[in-house]
């Protein structure tokens, strides 16, 4: 779908249909929404009266205009107390408005700036904010089904604004919430692909597409260069599947005068039975998405190499399978890491942090700082933070809280979690140097503290989304499977520490 500005009077548009909208309790229309009603004799005022429309969060009502204005529907749609709308509010309420006129066949819309007016809120970032909330909310994954269905689609989203001066100030955020959206879609993508078509190698294969369309270093480290390096946690894991593990290195650079490089580390675990240590079998289809984490950090070097900021960022993705075999790790094992500590297995279903410590190791050995690592980790994490937010891990206040900061500006939240030197005690082996669980009593816990093992004194932050990769059932622009989540925390963030 196409976004873009569009000068004029909403109501001699000449598309399919309009979206509009009212705060709840409001009973007479104001503002663009009040000239509708207007040019439409009251008909919005009438089912005000009536109690048919009450401007309730996330209410739809689509009005056929029969002739009285140019659009031959209009939408109003209910944006809740005016005291508690925000910018996610207007991505949420733009993606159900979306998705309704989609069901109705409407191919072209135009908008107005929801919020802009009585809302208060800021017109750049609320064209944005529309911009994101179309766009991932009408997203949809559908590339295996054979039989196509009547695909209703809209083609193009107009966003109002009265005068040329106003609109040209809208472009760029319309650019810049195209450019977000379209790198949480790319994740989405990867983390729904079947793992048969999402190996490793096409992981890598993927983010080579990437850095070659959007000019973006890259190298992939082969089985060689990981047994070179001493990569004994992503070795390990690799050892029982076929498909060969990859390490992909991604880099941009925005300032050549800088020292400084920021590091983004993805786990890239393209399919895991749990190994050994086998999982049950429901549910274990989605652990296609187990490189979720992964997906978002090249879907995030995506758009860093589209935006341009002047900051350098590498990304860093160790991408295998976890599977039971004859040549499979084992229960009892003892690997060493690339930074020289060793590790006892007891879980091999805790697969995820070993190769994050080759990758943390890694990021440390060339001096990236600070560094953000991201994981679908722990099933601990889901079940202290359910699917609302992302659990946050770190030795740093000051990033993290930039990390959470980034994450509220779009709607992806975060939770920081406690990290008390006491849980290191948990993870303490009797035959290595730490042991790759730590029990079930702050499992999300215990698992950053092992990765902050091989982070060393170098700012770091952990970000587990296990709860939040995936949902069951759609949630305002997010639909059912993959969300994207936290691709646009990252370039968020990136962003933020450029303008620094």
């Amino acid at each position: 779908m196409n976004v873009r500005v569009a000068t004029g009077n909403i109501t001699e548009m000449a598309t399919d249909a309009i979206i509009v909208n009212l705060f709840e309790g409001v009973k007479s229309p104001g503002g663009a929404t009040g000239a509708v009603d207007n040019a439409m004799d009251g008909a919005i005022s009438k089912m005000i009266a009536k109690g048919q429309i009450k401007g309730t969060f996330n209410e739809t009502t689509v009005i056929h205009t029969l002739g009285k204005i140019t659009p031959e529907m209009v939408l109003v749609v209910g944006l809740g107390k005016q005291r508690n709308f925000d910018l996610e509010k207007v991505r949420q309420i733009t993606a159900v408005a979306c998705k309704s006129l989609r069901g109705a066949g409407a191919k072209r819309v135009a908008t107005i700036l929801h919020g802009a007016g009585a809302g208060g809120l800021d017109p750049k970032e609320v064209a944005q904010a529309i911009t994101e909330g179309s766009m991932m909310g009408l997203y949809t994954f559908n590339q295996h089904q054979r039989k196509k269905k009547d695909r209703k689609e809209i083609k193009q989203l107009l966003i109002t604004e009265q005068t040329k001066n106003k609109a040209a100030k809208l472009r760029a955020a319309i650019k810049k919430g195209t450019i977000l959206a379209e790198a949480a879609m790319l994740a989405r993508d990867m983390v729904n692909q079947p793992s048969n078509f999402m190996t490793p190698t096409d992981m890598a294969q993927k983010a080579k597409e990437v850095a070659d369309e959007f000019g973006l270093g890259i190298e992939i480290l082969e089985k060689e260069d990981m047994q070179r390096l001493g990569m004994g946690g992503l070795l390990g894991v690799a050892q029982g599947s076929q498909q060969p593990p990859k390490f992909i290195i991604l880099t941009y650079k925005g300032d050549e005068n800088s020292k400084k490089t920021l590091g983004l580390v993805g786990k890239g675990l393209t399919f895991d039975s749990g190994g050994i240590s086998i999982k049950p079998s429901a549910k274990m289809d989605e652990m296609k998405g187990d490189m979720a984490g992964g997906a978002s950090v090249i879907a995030t070097m995506r758009a860093i190499g589209e935006l341009k900021p002047k900051i350098n960022v590498t990304g860093l993705v160790p991408a295998t399978e976890n599977l039971p075999s004859g040549t499979a790790y084992k229960p009892g094992d003892v690997i060493k890491a690339m930074n020289g500590k060793t590790v006892e297995i007891l879980n091999t279903d805790a697969e995820g942090r070993l190769i994050l410590a080759d990758a943390l190791s890694y990021a440390n050995k060339i001096g990236l700082s600070p560094i953000v690592d991201i994981a679908t980790l722990t099933g601990a994490c889901q079940i202290a933070l359910g699917d609302i937010c992302t659990g946050a891990f770190s030795n740093n206040q000051r990033i993290v809280d930039r990390v959470v900061r980034a994450g509220d500006e779009v709607g992806e939240r975060m939770w920081e979690m406690p990290m008390y030197e006491d849980y290191s005690e948990l993870i303490k082996s009797d035959i290595a140097d730490i042991k790759n669980t730590g029990g079930r009593g702050g499992g999300a816990i215990t698992a950053a503290k092992f990765l902050a093992e091989f982070v060393g004194r170098t700012p770091w932050v952990h970000l587990d989304i296990a709860g939040t990769f995936m949902l069951d059932k759609d949630r305002g622009y997010s639909p059912k499977g993959a969300t994207g989540i936290p691709a646009r925390t990252l370039i968020n963030l990136t962003l933020a520490l450029a303008e620094e």
